[in-house]
């Protein structure tokens, strides 16, 4: 059971909710059960939002992020597709990562630079990885205990074609992030 970093607010876990009330996604597109489909979530985000009184880029950064791991690629790629920040470049990696297209994943991710999500990512994946006694993942994921977003697109893709035990490790690892990446669009 994954717990909520002490510096999430109230309204944060209410987006967080929207991510611990399915199984954790798949590495690739999916499908699995538990996703919500795209007009029930789409009301459910829009009654948050104005309850959170968010608007504009925040609120669409966040739609896009909970769309996708709602398994929603083609309506979050729409809102990402044109937005030239850090933020939008790292949703955008993403999706191509669980698309899978990880030669455009690494493009995407090239284009983030060091994102401000990857030293919480670093900690968060470092406990997963301890806990599950993955020596080699963690040389690999965080080299100098600095997240290494090109080495878990590897990681996945390897996960994707062979049966690897860490599987499951990357899936959680994959749920930390969004966990992370929404407080941080969140503040």
């Amino acid at each position: 059971m994954l717990c909520y970093p002490r510096t999430h607010s109230m309204k944060t876990v209410v987006f967080q909710s929207f991510v611990h009330g399915t199984a954790p996604a798949h590495l690739g597109p999916g499908p699995r059960a538990g996703v919500t489909p795209l007009a029930d979530l789409n009301r459910a985000l829009n009654d948050a939002f104005a309850s959170a009184r968010l608007t504009g880029t925040q609120a669409d950064l966040i739609r896009a992020t909970l769309l996708l791991w709602h398994n929603h690629h083609d309506a979050a790629h729409r809102i990402v597709q044109d937005m030239e920040t850090p933020d939008g470049n790292y949703i955008h990696a993403i999706l191509h990562r669980r698309e899978p297209d990880y030669f455009n994943a690494k493009y995407w991710f090239r284009r983030v630079g060091h994102h401000p999500c990857f030293s919480e990512l670093a900690l968060r994946a470092a406990d997963i990885l301890r806990k599950s006694s993955s020596e080699s993942l963690i040389k690999d994921l965080l080299p100098h205990g600095k997240w290494d977003s090109f080495a878990f697109v590897g990681a996945c893709e390897a996960a994707a074609s062979t049966s690897v035990p860490a599987h499951e490790t990357l899936r959680e690892i994959q749920q930390v992030e969004f966990e992370v990446l929404i407080d941080h669009l969140y503040r």
